[in-house]
């Protein structure tokens, strides 16, 4: 497959006719940006005073007195007013549609994300979204909640259908783990996909039970899916519309001009290219089909170019399932699994063995990359195998098959990924939002130290991604950064002070090494003449602060191709942005979105689902 871009071509042009013309070369900036930090991620040239833009693209980057010399007399001037500028942020895993749902469903995270402690805050979270929303629920027939996590809540367990049914009995309630690989159904859920005593478990999944057999509500893996997805389902194409609209405008909110689609089917991505031939997307969107749904879509849908700012840009594939959940697939046993689990429980596989090698087999013979979802120690054998094999098979070339998560890596696996030329795709955000939890009931504390290994990758001078994995958690670009630099929990502890990295390493981690993992590093990640004008600026320069302060830092302006795509309430003065064009192009009319409106934006899109059914 060609690794080549259009947007390349062009890059190559423009440079082209700057050597060909210098003197037309002096009149061709469209914007120049200037008055704070510029952190470049070019190790040629980390700073810059100044960085001008013509076309969407970068014609010079630089010392203010050489970018000046690019003004003309329409050119506009972007002011920083000292705050700092960085390449925009490259999505390295995450579900932009799924994303969706979590900015249009009652809100059951926990703190800092949300204000669900326990079970009666869950149920109290519930009743005052419907009540918010009771059009919405009266006509959708469908009640959601996205976040819930058990190891955050008093209880240290999932809540059950009975107590679901005590926020409503009439209505179906489906609950997303933060996760997003178990949920909680009501008893009216349960009914209407037809989940009763009789009802076998799926293969890769659980319907847990009470002594007599009933669901008691809880369902695990493809036992959930099983039951969401008919759920969703009924909200027809208009209800997945407003997910796609909604999800990537909530990656813009935290800096990111590329988002991932990490796992969807078909159907959807066929509603996501008729939103984004309707122009709905601001900002790009990478994104990765499931290998086990259709092969033959992925085949022909794949591509190097974007479309309306998305292209079909891989596979997906699940080998194991979530790690704070126990369904992670170890090799060896869970230290300390709170709930029912038989003596030397370690989890269990999503797919088979076969599944697992032919598709990556498939994918390496049809030079397709695949990213592949392996947390647990078992699940990371069984996929290094295969793509051994599969190399083997097909010889040696540059696929960039991706690992997603790797939450529970041995070091010596982490040679196998440097011996292969797999590209980690880490989640460090565990370190804060169950690095805890981890440490008291899932590794243990020896081997918490190790979870998110980045320390390791960078001993071998590998470069990495770090992600959110959203809507599992927030994409909160700063989260991630500050995640990835201090390893610090929930309650204070610092969870393997050898695996931390630099602030530096930590923001390549979320721009240039991503880019490389998109097969899109001569295009975006950097600041550097000819790349696309996708910026992000930040209220303070990350690499001159406290990096215990990390988390603090605002993101104030996401800037795609030389077009604001979002704008923090009160982030810069209007002089700072003298004529620039805002082509905001949220739903609420072109207006920067703060928490508020974007809820009614969430609840509007909601309402439209409705109107289909």
């Amino acid at each position: 497959m060609k690794r080549t871009s259009g947007f390349l071509a062009a890059s190559v042009a423009v440079l082209g006719l700057m050597a060909s013309h210098n003197a037309v070369a002096q009149e061709m900036a469209d914007t120049i940006y200037l008055g704070g930090p510029i952190l470049t991620i070019n190790d040629a040239a980390p700073r810059a005073e100044a960085v001008a833009v013509k076309d969407g693209l970068i014609v010079a980057a630089g010392s203010l007195v050489d970018v000046m010399a690019l003004q003309k007399d329409d050119t506009q001037i972007f002011d920083l007013e000292g705050r700092a500028m960085l390449p925009g942020f490259v999505d390295s895993h995450g579900h932009a549609i799924m994303g969706g749902l979590q900015a249009l469903s009652a809100n059951l995270l926990s703190a800092p994300d949300g204000d669900v402690s326990d079970i009666a805050s869950l149920q109290d979270t519930l009743r005052t979204w419907m009540a918010d929303n009771e059009e919405t629920v009266k006509t959708v027939q469908l009640i959601v909640g996205f976040g819930y996590d058990q190891s955050q809540l008093a209880e240290l367990r999932h809540p059950t259908r009975d107590e679901l049914d005590e926020v409503s009995t009439s209505i179906p309630i489906i609950i997303v783990h933060q996760s997003g690989h178990f949920g909680v159904a009501n008893s009216k859920a349960l009914e209407v996909t037809n989940v009763g005593p009789d009802t076998p478990d799926p293969a890769g999944g659980i319907i847990r039970r009470q002594s007599d057999g009933t669901p008691n509500g809880v369902l695990e893996e493809n036992a959930f899916f099983a039951v969401l997805t008919p759920l969703l389902g009924g909200l027809g194409e208009e209800g997945l519309r407003a997910f796609a609209l909604a999800g990537p405008e909530l990656w813009a909110r935290f800096g990111y001009t590329t988002a991932q689609e990490g796992r969807t089917a078909p159907p959807i991505v066929e509603v996501m290219k008729s939103v984004a031939a309707e122009g709905g997307f601001k900002i790009d969107i990478a994104v990765y089909p499931d290998i086990l749904v259709d092969r033959d879509y992925i085949a022909e849908n794949v591509s190097d170019e974007y479309h309306n700012r998305m292209r079909v840009a891989g596979a997906k594939l699940t080998i194991d399932g979530s790690p704070q959940g126990f369904t992670a697939w170890r090799d060896r046993p869970y230290y300390d699994p709170i709930g029912e689990y038989a003596p030397g429980y370690s989890g269990y596989a999503s797919a088979t063995r076969q599944q697992v090698i032919d598709s990556i087999d498939w994918a390496f013979e049809n030079d397709v990359q695949i990213l592949t979802h392996s947390n647990g120690e078992a699940a990371s054998d069984l996929l290094i195998a295969s793509i051994e094999s599969a190399q083997e098979n097909h010889g040696e070339k540059d696929r960039r098959p991706v690992l997603i998560h790797g939450q529970f890596l041995r070091e010596d696996q982490v040679d196998s990924l440097q011996r292969l030329e797999i590209f980690p795709s880490l989640f460090p955000m565990h370190t804060f939002y169950w690095g805890d939890w981890h440490r008291d009931h899932t590794v243990g504390p020896v081997l918490a130290d190790n979870i998110s290994p980045t320390g390791w990758l960078r001993q071998r001078g590998m470069a990495f991604g770090t992600h959110h994995d959203a809507p599992v958690a927030f994409p909160d670009s700063m989260r991630v950064l500050d995640a990835t630099v201090t390893r610090r929990t929930r309650s204070g502890d610092i969870l393997g002070p050898s695996q931390r990295v630099g602030v530096l390493a930590a923001l390549k981690a979320m721009t240039i090494w991503p880019a490389m993992q998109h097969f899109e590093e001569d295009m975006k990640g950097t600041i550097e003449v000819g790349k696309l004008a996708d910026f992000v600026i930040l209220s303070d320069d990350p690499t001159a602060i406290d990096p215990e302060t990390l988390d603090a830092v605002r993101v104030l302006v996401t800037i795609k191709e030389d077009t604001v795509v979002f704008e923090a309430d009160n982030s810069l003065s209007e002089s700072s942005l003298k004529n620039q064009n805002r082509q905001v192009g949220f739903a609420s009319g072109g207006t920067p979105v703060n928490s508020h409106s974007f809820q009614h934006i969430a609840e509007s899109a909601f309402f439209k689902m409705a109107q289909t059914k």
